[in-house]
């Protein structure tokens, strides 16, 4: 069904669809999720909603049920009850903690993935590299924020150490989030019709931000500590607002773990993957064996020895998710194995390189 009207006022939380549901439903896109159901929004007003039974069904992937973000088709009722989830066009997740492998969806259907560091004693290079390894596979295009500008007297230098470690051209703003001035350096990634989420650590300035850009007390705020510059956590919860820009801003909780899926292509570290290429024999560990162009590199300091560390670590886990999310999916199939991991290489001496 073709309704133009409709259609128009979805196009205000983020629809980019062109075909609406019959059958009375109606699309609304879900803006909070709490134990007693969903909040959802439909371009006009946000009203409550249960899921429908089968996403409550025991085994039940988690993430293939609704979360803040989607749009979702809505059967009217007293509740009203969510029954299918439209297709994402992003999806940014992690691996939810514990050993058993689980994916944690975080938000769907977003264009920017908004990282906010403070530069206080929150700032870590290698945290943030984590994060946008996170993002290369979400869909979203990642943008670096600085808050707190006033906590050090090094703000160029630490932006000028971001550079040199990440991608070029990834977006690097530092803002005083508590400023409206500096806060509209944002303004190009909150367009009408486009979709922020917003990650950081607690205590990094996410809900003063968010605050901010609201242009009213929206979202409780509270003090860090000052050992750590670590926060409690003043958001509780995923949460999707319409801000006076016309773009939506989903706010989350800080996160104190941020595990990969085990997907990763860990595109963020290209530049020392092609390093290994060069090392003469294809199983080079990288440590003493001869030809290794990787210790050539950290030895001439074109490669820091933080970045290297930090590039292993984020290998090994991303193997390790791997290794755990084919043994379910090979669970799921009955015993039959699927593609080969990651980083499978072969050992015999590369000729000619």
């Amino acid at each position: 069904m073709i309704d133009t009207q409709t259609i128009e006022r979805l196009r205000h939380i983020g629809w980019r669809g062109q075909v609406l549901p019959g059958d009375g439903r109606r699309i609304a896109r879900v803006v909070a999720q709490h134990r007693a159901g969903y909040e959802l929004h439909d371009g006009e007003q946000v009203f409550g909603a249960q899921p429908a039974g089968h996403f409550l069904k025991r085994g039940l992937d988690p993430a293939e049920r609704p979360a803040v973000g989607d749009f979702v088709e809505v059967e009217p009722g007293k509740p009203p009850h969510i029954l299918t989830v439209q297709s994402r066009r992003t999806v940014l997740s992690r691996a939810a903690a514990g050993e058993r492998y689980e994916r944690q969806v975080i938000a769907t259907n977003i264009d920017y993935v908004l990282v906010l560091t403070g530069l206080d004693g929150d700032f870590n290079p290698a945290r943030i590299e984590r994060y946008l390894s996170l993002v290369e596979g979400s869909g979203a295009q990642p943008v670096v924020v600085l808050s707190k500008p006033d906590r050090t007297d090094d703000v160029e230098h630490r932006i000028a150490e971001l550079k040199a470690r990440l991608p070029e051209g990834t977006p690097i703003h530092a803002i005083n989030g508590k400023d409206p001035v500096g806060a509209a350096i944002l303004a190009a990634y909150l367009k009408p019709g486009d979709s922020a989420v917003l990650v950081g650590s607690s205590g990094a300035g996410k809900s003063t931000l968010t605050n901010t850009l609201l242009g009213s007390q929206h979202m409780a705020t509270g003090d860090v500590r000052s050992h750590d510059s670590r926060g409690r956590h003043t958001t509780t919860y995923r949460a999707l607002l319409q801000l006076p820009s016309g773009g939506c801003l989903i706010d989350t909780p800080g996160m104190r773990e941020l595990k990969l899926t085990g997907e990763e292509n860990l595109d963020l570290f290209a530049d020392i993957e092609a390093l290994a290429e060069n090392c003469r024999f294809a199983d080079c560990g990288h440590g003493s064996e001869p030809g290794c162009a990787v210790q050539e590199a950290l030895h001439d300091g074109e490669l820091t020895p933080d970045r290297w560390r930090n590039y292993l670590k984020l290998r090994d886990e991303r193997e390790e998710q791997a290794t755990m999310l084919e043994s379910r999916l090979r669970r799921q199939r009955g015993g039959r194995p699927a593609t080969k991991p990651h980083g499978q290489r072969g050992s015999r001496e590369k000729e000619g390189w």
